[in-house]
């Protein structure tokens, strides 16, 4: 195992669902303000599988995402 590509390969994943979570839950947010389906000031629980079959991960992350 190549330490440097794994650690580089874990990182460059970890970007993009950061970058691609965080896109969509802004996209999501923008819409239901402009169509009043919420106020702007609420709080939602959230949470994240990772699942990576061949090496029998399968993990929930809890959290929650805050208007206000």
């Amino acid at each position: 195992m190549n330490d440097e590509t794994f650690n580089l390969s874990i990182r460059k994943f970890l970007k993009m669902v950061g970058i691609n979570s965080q896109r969509e839950i802004e996209q999501a947010v923008a819409r239901a303000i402009a169509d009043g389906s919420i106020a702007g000031d609420e709080t939602f629980p959230a949470h994240v599988s990772l699942v990576v079959p061949g090496l029998k991960i399968d993990v929930k992350f809890d959290g929650e995402i805050k208007l206000a």
